[in-house]
């Protein structure tokens, strides 16, 4: 078991090592910050793919257009503001936010409009609380700030300066804590509906719960944040929808009572939606820096946000834990990883693979972003950009290791076979290669195969004859016709041995079937008939060059063999070895007085067997062979009388 364990280790250790190093740099990278931009864009584009949202109709918008300026000039005179409010008060609004700043009195009319705010319990006015690099803190309308009726308007800029981020609560720089306008708002209305501010236990005593359901506070690094200033009471804003999502009328239409009956029992904003005035802002929404969004809205969202969340049971938008987001992309990268390990040379076809992977993980990428999009429909932002990055650097990089491995399996298929294989044998072997070989080697196998042994007759006394060069050049123009020979019959030449060739036929692909091993043994026997002929042809060419001829002897054997790689690191070859191969050669050199001709084959019972017929044959008796106990049945193929002879010698000799 632990063998087969260590097997299976070391066959995936790229997925074992890639997936835990891709996910590491995609964290790593994503704790830096660099990913941040990205993973913003991603949940902007889920904010723009989301359906259209019910608009909230608890809410209304007055909305003081470029028309509105026109008419009534800006900044709005207190006697026109009080005008509004009054107007607005008839139509008995359940809360009303002046998102406008009234620090300073604009004549005419102001002790009017002290009166107002002095007489409207329901009405909230602004302040800025804290200021920042564009703008300077703002004081609100003495009136509201004497009665505690003062929300902040504070928003939160992103670095690519989008609004994804809302104020519940902040610290001014005297140390109080201010509400901010939506949530000033929100309380009002909700406290019509029975629901308060309820502490949440377990929690700091100023995180809100409103009807049992919890708003978690934002942290500096929530989903794709890193670093963010987390400074006062923040949650991310869940958007109703892009600019205009909310019902607005203009000012005109309220002072002159078009809409009679439009505020009733609901919430009230009072802003700016003219362009001219710059109170715009970017949003999820924002395509490009022209697309933008009224303050007055974005103060809208949030209070619906905390509205529906405490109401109607929307969700707010919810992050995971960092080692859940981890975990995530570690997942992630896995599949990269195992997809393309599996799908490597599908069917042998490199090409065919590649397109498999591809398409795998375009499939495995849609699914990460339509399961990231369904999740975050359900109100929870997880890290997408990270992982499809890992998926598709996890992917490429084991497919860069597989191809790494392919290089390395291919050398050792050559280092092993070299030119003593058939081309349609190489690419059987290549073909199966994830079968065959281990470590840079072939397995060991135990197999039926068909092995061939060939030896010159008289080879000592040619080489007596004959000097060095000669003798070479006469040598291996013998050895390459018989190996021509051994491919084109779709055997292995496994060695040669002084003058001696052996082949065999079943390796190193196994024939596991009764008639592929019968194949092997024809194809052995159509090997030497071929091998006689061509010597025969030899012969003729030698002696027309003054050099001298020979005769060989074949013995072949069909039987159980054991294969594989031998040798260490410097060399190594692929061999055959078993009793059958001392068959095969105990056969060959076997009584060398029996005649045959021109090329003696002599085979055992077993091969004799696999035949079936289809050569002529004579059997010569029962033998001890040399070095065994048990007796052998010798079989000769009948070489002059073979049926197909002329065409085996028409092949071998083309």
């Amino acid at each position: 078991m632990w063998k087969k364990l260590g097997e299976k280790i070391w066959e995936w250790r790229g997925i074992l090592t890639t997936a835990p190093t891709v996910a590491g740099i995609a964290i790593a990278l994503r704790l830096s910050g660099a990913l941040q931009g990205l993973e913003w864009s991603a949940l902007d584009q889920y904010f723009r793919w989301r359906p259209a949202e019910k608009r909230d109709e608890r809410i209304v918008i007055v909305g003081i257009n470029e028309t509105d300026i026109q008419k009534y000039g800006w900044p709005i005179r207190d006697d026109l503001l009080a005008q509004l409010l009054e107007e607005i008060k008839t139509q008995q609004p359940r809360a009303i936010g002046l998102d406008i700043y009234r620090d300073l009195p604009l004549e005419p009319g102001h002790q009017k409009l002290v009166k107002i705010f002095e007489s409207t319990p329901n009405l909230i006015g602004i302040e800025k609380t804290i200021g920042n690099k564009n703008s300077s803190a703002v004081a609100p309308a003495p009136a509201l700030k004497k009665r505690g009726l003062v929300g902040a308007n504070d928003v939160v800029e992103d670095a690519d300066g989008k609004l994804r981020r809302g104020m519940l609560k902040l610290t001014s720089p005297e140390g109080k804590i201010v509400s901010s306008l939506g949530l000033r708002l929100a309380e009002i209305y909700l406290k019509a509906e029975g629901v308060t501010p309820q502490r949440a236990d377990g929690y700091p005593k100023y995180i809100l719960q409103l009807n049992g359901l919890i708003f978690p506070r934002f942290r500096s690094d929530d989903g794709a944040y890193v670093g963010a200033d987390a400074g006062g009471y923040q949650i991310l804003l869940n958007y109703r929808g892009p600019a205009q999502s909310f019902r607005t009328i203009s000012l005109a239409d309220i002072l002159e009572k078009r809409y009679p009956d439009a505020l009733r029992d609901r919430i009230v904003l009072i802003g700016s939606a003219a362009t001219s005035l710059n109170d715009f802002f970017q949003t999820p929404y924002s395509i490009n820096t022209t697309e933008r969004t009224p303050g007055v809205e974005i103060q809208a969202n949030l209070t619906s946000q905390i509205l529906s969340t405490a109401l109607d049971g929307r969700t707010l938008i919810q992050v995971w834990p960092e080692p859940a987001e981890w975990l995530w992309i570690l997942l992630w990268s896995c599949i990269g990883t195992i997809l393309s390990w599996k799908l490597r040379d599908v069917e042998g076809n490199s090409k065919r693979s590649l397109s498999w992977i591809f398409t795998s993980i375009l499939l495995a990428g849609g699914s990460l972003l339509g399961g990231s999009y369904l999740l975050f429909l359900g109100g929870v932002w997880i890290p997408v950009v990270p992982s499809f990055l890992t998926l598709i650097a996890s992917a490429t990089a084991i497919a860069a290791y597989v191809a790494y491995l392919e290089g390395e399996d291919r050398q050792t298929v050559m280092n092993l076979f070299g030119r003593h294989v058939s081309p349609k044998i190489a690419e059987a072997i290549w073909r199966d290669r994830q079968q065959l070989l281990t470590e840079g080697r072939l397995r060991g196998q135990q197999i039926t195969a068909t092995v061939l042994f060939t030896d010159l007759k008289g080879f000592s006394t040619v080489a007596e004859m004959l000097d060095p060069e000669t003798l070479m050049s006469w040598l291996n123009e013998y050895m390459d016709a018989m190996s021509q020979i051994v491919l084109e019959c779709g055997g292995v030449v496994d060695k040669f041995i002084g003058d001696a060739v052996m082949a065999v036929f079943g390796v190193p692909i196994p024939s596991t079937t009764d008639e592929a091993i019968a194949r092997d043994a024809q194809q052995a026997v159509t090997c030497a008939l071929a091998m006689g002929e061509k010597l025969r042809s030899l012969n003729q060419q030698w002696q027309s060059q003054g050099l001298p001829t020979v005769a060989m002897r074949v013995g072949i054997a069909t039987g159980v063999v054991v294969t594989g790689s031998l040798g260490g690191f410097q060399r190594i070859e692929y061999t055959t070895i078993g009793d059958t191969v001392n068959v095969a050669s105990r056969l060959e050199s076997y009584d060398k007085s029996i005649d045959g001709g021109i090329c003696r084959i002599l085979i055992n019972d077993e091969t004799y067997y696999r035949l079936k017929g289809k050569y002529p044959t004579k059997r010569l008796g029962s033998f001890q062979l040399k070095g065994r106990e048990q007796q052998t049945d010798i079989y000769q193929v009948m070489v002059e009388n073979a049926s197909d002879n002329d065409a085996i010698s028409q092949k071998s000799a083309g």
